[in-house]
């Protein structure tokens, strides 16, 4: 009876999950067909390698009176430098800028489609549950900082192809990367309710022996 009600209240999220997997799995098909036959990267990856400097920006009266600013605003620039005729190494670093997140994206799925299907089969409160909650928790909180430092160091080796300016070094690095606070703070989240459900397993066996 607990499990079935489990499954009812689990069920909705559980096929909208199934059927995300199903879609990207599709969608990374077809990218691979795709980029046999254009000889290029595939579909998700910009059609040209760009990386936005926006730690070097600056402004200028010039720039100013070519975007019509009103009196006592200016504008500030970010530039952007981009190859429209990438190398095979420029290629590679621009997969670096994204695929490590879709990499992380997929994996998050794949544990989370197995979490409902076991949660959905056995009942919530089981050790099993939780284990791939903990499991889910620490992917986001590891996977996560670790997949945008790979795309970090991506952007970087990038831009020092594209401008004699800017060389690849650590600080370049940082300044490229977005720290994924949201993500983490999730993973932490997980890690904590993985606890909590570990608690409920334990209660769940005591009253199922004690019947």
């Amino acid at each position: 009876m607990v499990m079935a009600e489990d499954r009812k209240l689990l069920e909705p999220f559980h096929k909208t999950v199934s059927g995300f997997v199903l879609l990207l799995v599709g969608l990374l098909l077809i990218a691979v067909a795709f980029s046999l036959v254009n000889q290029g990267v595939p579909f998700w990856t910009a059609a040209e390698n760009c990386v936005t400097a926006d730690w070097i920006g600056g402004s200028s009266s010039a720039v100013d009176a070519i975007f019509g600013t009103r009196p006592g605003a200016r504008v500030s620039v970010m530039p952007e430098y981009c190859t429209e005729d990438p190398s095979a190494y420029q290629r590679l670093l621009g997969l670096l800028t994204d695929v490590p997140s879709l990499i992380l994206l997929i994996c998050g799925l794949l544990v989370l489609n197995r979490l409902l299907r076991s949660a959905a089969r056995d009942g919530v409160y089981t050790e099993q549950v939780a284990a791939r909650l903990r499991l889910l928790g620490w992917l986001l909180l590891i996977g996560s900082l670790v997949a945008e430092i790979a795309q970090a160091i991506g952007r970087a080796a990038l831009l020092a192809t594209l401008t004699k300016d800017v060389a690849f070094s650590p600080d370049t690095v940082v300044s490229t990367m977005t720290a994924p606070y949201l993500v983490m703070l999730t993973g932490l989240g997980l890690l904590t309710f993985a606890r909590i459900m570990n608690v409920g397993a334990a209660m769940r066996e005591d009253l199922e022996g004690t019947v």
